[in-house]
């Protein structure tokens, strides 16, 4: 009864950090502010503020700086990767279409697997070799469009450095065991919000798009990875991996809805093989985990 309601919560946490990630790119679509790395720098800089007083109220002061120390630099590199990829994230809307980040990001666990056989030699199974085949298919597929011009390039390449990096931050956290996510990301957006400070030629923005930039912050950023770092641990990795799948399917509708962005037909084709090929790999993991399990 225990373990079913913890997995209950795990799920709903999950599915949460999920949703509040789906809404990314519909806050940005609201932003008047031209200027990048100025929404870099307040995103990053309410995301900080949320995830260190988040870490503040459930480990106090004395607990919170241990863990910073605890992460060491391998922490360090994961709170790079997860700077690389938030700063990304916002320039890339800016020159492509919210399907095509969130769609091609669905492929990092499986970016991750590639990466981690190039740099240390981990053994793939041929079942994940062939939706790895698969992730890049659907990935050249949608990146097609840049390359005959019919979008920027700079978007679609920004959006496979973001899953470049999330998936070295992947492959460096199973690396390294010892790293703590919460401390790792807060030091991401730490690292964000003083490099955009250096980079943005004005702080001031309008009131509306202040409180925008505060969602787009503390909500979508912060209380997502607070709440995905809470539920993660209480679920096996291929069933996070299965729920979070709602963030780049959620994210591409809530801009229809909202803001009536149509993704193009090939970014429905690549990133429905993407998809698919996610899924399926999840799927066939939880599959063989469960035959592991019951000794056949």
């Amino acid at each position: 009864m225990l373990a079913h309601a913890i997995d209950r919560r795990g799920a709903l946490l999950i599915l949460g950090s999920a949703t509040a990630w789906s809404f990314g790119g519909t806050i940005a679509r609201f932003l008047s502010v031209s200027e990048s790395w100025t929404i870099v720098f307040w995103r990053a800089f309410f995301a900080s503020v949320f995830l260190l007083g988040f870490m503040l109220r459930r480990q106090g002061v004395r607990n919170t700086v241990g863990l910073f120390r605890a992460m060491g630099w391998p922490g360090v590199a994961v709170g790079l990767c997860f700077a690389l990829a938030s700063t990304c994230f916002v320039v890339a809307l800016a020159y492509t279409t919210v399907a095509n980040v969130l769609l091609i990001q669905a492929g990092v666990p499986l970016i991750a697997a590639l990466m981690a056989f190039v740099l240390f030699g981990e053994r793939v199974a041929l079942s994940t070799w062939a939706a790895i085949a698969a992730v890049i298919s659907g990935v050249a597929i949608m990146v097609s469009e840049s390359i005959g011009g019919t979008v920027s390039p700079v978007g679609d390449g920004l959006a496979v450095l973001i899953a470049l990096a999330f998936a070295g931050a992947t492959v460096i956290t199973r690396r390294h065991a010892q790293v703590q996510m919460m401390p790792a990301v807060c030091t991401g957006t730490l690292i964000a919000t003083c490099v955009a400070a250096l980079m943005t030629p004005q702080f001031g923005v309008s009131a509306p798009d202040l409180g925008l930039l505060f969602l787009f912050g503390a909500f979508n950023l912060g209380l997502g990875m607070a709440l995905f770092v809470t539920g993660a641990p209480l679920l096996p990795s291929a069933l996070a991996a299965l729920i979070g799948i709602a963030e780049p399917v959620l994210g591409p509708l809530w801009v229809w809805l909202i803001h009536n962005e149509i993704p193009s037909q090939r970014t429905l084709v690549g990133g429905a093989v993407v998809f698919f090929a996610l899924l399926g790999h999840i799927l066939w993991q939880m599959r063989q985990s469960g035959q592991d399990a019951s000794g056949t």
